[in-house]
């Protein structure tokens, strides 16, 4: 699957926090949004891990972009969030070749890579600042 609630929540959070000036904590973060603490503090540690967040700690801690909205793609975010890139289904390898050995008969697999490739250019050429604006 391309998407799941992690993808969303990593989105949403990274909306919110791009909208404010100072670092904002997983408390607000998960009140405001709805999502469960641990889950939103897990994805905002690998978005700081990564590098698209700058995380800190002490009384008026929390997260804050790292760098300018329009410097993290879409793809880089969705992979972060996924801890695994993106695909459309588990047989759209980043290698278009199917794992499953059957790319002899299987007559989807060009389709969907096709599909796989489309959505790799869509996400890769969309930023943050792009579904911020």
């Amino acid at each position: 699957m391309l998407l799941t609630k992690a993808s969303e929540y990593a989105l949403l959070s990274l909306i919110m926090i791009s909208q404010k000036d100072t670092p904002q904590d997983v408390d607000t973060l998960s009140t405001q949004l709805g999502i469960s603490k641990s889950f939103l503090a897990k994805i905002l540690q690998s978005l700081a891990k990564e590098g698209i967040l700058k995380s800190f700690k002490g009384a008026h801690g929390g997260f804050q972009l790292a760098c300018d909205p329009s410097e993290f793609s879409l793809k880089q975010i969705v992979a972060c969030a996924e801890k695994k890139p993106t695909m459309v289904l588990e047989c759209t390898t980043e290698f278009g070749r199917c794992p499953n050995n059957r790319a002899d008969f299987c007559k989807i697999l060009p389709f969907l890579n096709k599909l796989q490739s489309k959505i790799d250019d869509f996400l890769d050429n969309m930023s943050l600042k792009d579904i911020i604006t």
